[in-house]
């Protein structure tokens, strides 16, 4: 009985310390799951609330509308329109190639947009917008709408897409936007501009669209929109509105752009025209062009390979990117150089036999024609090598490069394009430069009488050469060559003009530009160009020049019996009226022959459209002349 007693008494204390024990670790656990909980909900609550509402909205951004470009009587260049586009999250898609057989039922799909879009899916991130299908009619877009629950990953969208409306028309000055690349991502990374671009596709990548991309393409927007679990969007709780890109102005004119690219229809060169009294560019042409609409969603292969193996290189910038020797046109600047050096006079006259010979070598007038006793003015007029070659070792390459660079020969010269050649204006220390080999380096004096005719080293652009005649048009100033002339906000139609001011002035005696003027007038009316304006009723002054593509070593050309690429290069340089330029130009025909007979012709017709509203002024008779 005694034992019983001490037995259950026993049991009771164990069954309390377990009974204390369990109550102690429900109370520990409850006591962790309190403090877990006030560790969530109080020391964590901004990092998930943040969270959860990342997860309820849904930051939306909104591309800007991107500036218009339009030429200077407001005729529109390059414009937007709105589209519809079909993107893919791939992320969110369980089979690409079956998403892409369901979506060919309702909307067409192409051999080439299926394989495009699946390299695309290949070298892009799974959770980047791939477009699949652009340019959507209202049918299409209306179909898909109705049928969008069954596509998950696949959205409908419109979006602003970029439209040259005049083609090939200025394609070069303009230029085309694209889609944005790697390397693209990269820059914008660089600059700090990534974020602007968020929703946009397509970015600048020539001309005009590229080197003013900051100002066309606008401040990307904002929206914030409440979704649901499924990305279902239910309200717009918040949106910042996008900033349009501001609108440009071109000094380009259009009609005399098309004009001019018609005269260059089969033919490779370039011509630029400008105002010399504002540097404004009223023409700009590259021949062959070709159109900037076949890039805005990527050029198909074959359109590409057509134009990138084209022996006529439709995408180069002939006036901005090729360099020529410029030949007879050159040599009002040199003319110039030696009044301005003191080395001649106007009325100085050289022995003109159809040769001058310089350290035992015989260089040639063109024909070997001799032109006997010849002063400034005649040699212009018929353009005189021999009274040329002589001037060279007089003014030496040193002097004649210091003189030239002024006028913008290979130089850049601040055009608001991308990608610029700079050309070569000869100097000793140029050479140096050019040549490794030390016996390369050398400059010889007979060099330079290549160089006074246009000939030898120089390589200039041809906007160089239009830019120099402009600037000597326009008694020295140097007004920097621009394309964009007005900036408009397109929100508050504020207008800022570009170019005001002039870069510099080159310090030229007026009696000496004088000199010049009339002899480049005596070119028109009774030298080499004087068939091409003959019965204008404006007075033009310009010189004529032949290049030679390729060296005759000795032998007599004959354009007929060499190949067509390698015959000359026929140019000209001219401005009108001389008495008071409104208008500057200078143009190549590659492998066009002489330039009195090819391009001359062409300026006249450039020169009686800008200048057909002209009224010459009246003649002064005698007595109004007398003091």
């Amino acid at each position: 009985m005694f034992e019983f007693k001490k037995t259950s008494k026993a049991q009771k204390r164990k069954i309390l310390v377990r009974a204390i024990v369990a109550a102690s670790f429900v109370l520990v656990c409850f006591g962790l799951l309190a403090a877990r909980l006030w560790y969530l909900q109080v020391v964590r609550f901004e990092g998930f609330s943040a969270r959860a509402e990342a997860n309820r909205i849904t930051v939306m951004p909104i591309p800007p509308r991107r500036g218009e470009i339009v030429d200077r009587n407001g005729v529109v260049l390059a414009r937007n329109y709105r589209d519809y586009t079909l993107v893919v999250t791939p992320a969110k898609v369980k089979n690409i190639e079956q998403l892409l057989d369901d979506i060919s039922e309702l909307v067409y799909l192409g051999p080439t947009q299926r394989k495009r879009f699946l390299q695309q899916v290949q070298q892009s991130s799974r959770y980047t917008q791939i477009p699949l299908r652009n340019n959507l009619n209202e049918t299409e877009a209306a179909w898909f709408a109705a049928n969008a629950y069954r596509f998950e990953g696949v959205e409908l969208s419109a979006r602003w897409v970029r439209e040259y409306p005049y083609g090939k028309t200025a394609a070069h000055v303009i230029g085309y936007v694209g889609r944005i690349s790697e390397a693209d991502l990269e820059q914008l990374e660089e600059s700090g501009q990534t974020g602007n671009y968020r929703g946009t596709s397509t970015i600048g990548k020539k001309g005009i669209e590229k080197t003013w991309e900051s100002v066309l393409h606008g401040q990307t927007g904002l929206e914030e929109v409440e979704v649901t679990a499924t990305g279902r969007p239910v309200r717009t709780l918040h949106r910042i509105d996008p900033v349009p890109g501001s609108d440009l102005v071109l000094s380009l004119d259009i009609g005399l752009q098309q004009m001019a690219e018609q005269e260059y229809e089969g033919r490779r060169g370039a011509l630029v025209a400008i105002d010399p009294k504002s540097g404004e560019i009223l023409a700009f042409v590259s021949a062959p062009s070709f159109d900037p609409n076949l890039f805005i969603d990527g050029i198909d292969v074959d359109n590409w390979r057509e134009l990138n193996e084209s022996p006529d290189f439709p995408l180069l910038n002939r006036p901005l990117y090729s360099t020529y020797p410029i030949g007879s046109t050159y040599k009002p600047f040199v003319a110039l150089a030696a009044l301005e050096m003191g080395l001649r006079t106007p009325s100085q006259r050289i022995s003109d036999p159809g040769f001058y010979e310089f350290g035992g070598q015989k260089f040639r007038n063109a024909g070997s024609v001799a032109y006997g006793p010849t002063d400034m003015h005649r040699a212009l007029v018929v353009s005189s090598d021999t009274y040329f070659y002589s001037l060279g070792p007089e003014m030496g390459v040193n002097a004649l490069h210091d003189f030239s660079s002024q006028f913008g020969f290979g130089q850049i010269t601040g055009i608001d394009l991308d990608g610029e050649k700079k050309g070569i204006l000869p100097s000793t220390d140029w050479k140096q430069r050019a040549f490794k080999k030390p016996e390369q380096q050398r400059w010889y004096a007979g060099e330079t009488v290549s160089v006074a005719v246009g000939q030898g080293y120089n390589a200039f652009t041809l906007l160089q050469l239009a830019q120099a005649t402009a600037v000597l048009a326009n008694g020295g100033t140097y007004m920097r060559p621009h394309l964009v002339d007005i900036v408009r906000n397109a929100q508050t139609g504020l207008l800022e003009q570009t170019v005001t001011e002039p870069s510099h002035v080159v310090p030229l005696k007026r009696a000496n530009v004088d000199v010049i003027n009339r002899a480049l007038v005596g070119v028109v009316n009774e030298g080499t160009a004087r068939r091409a304006f003959a019965g204008a009723k404006y007075q033009a002054a310009g010189k004529t020049g032949t290049a030679q593509v390729y060296s005759l070593r000795g032998a007599k050309y004959d354009a007929s019996a060499v190949d067509e690429r390698l015959r000359d290069h026929a140019l000209f340089m001219a401005y009108a009226p001389a008495e008071n330029p409104k208008i500057a130009l200078a143009l190549i025909i590659e492998n066009g022959g002489w330039g009195s007979t090819a391009a001359a012709p062409l300026a006249r017709k450039v020169f009686d459209y800008w200048l057909r509203d002209y009224v010459p002024p009246a003649p002064v008779s005698a007595s109004e002349g007398r003091p």
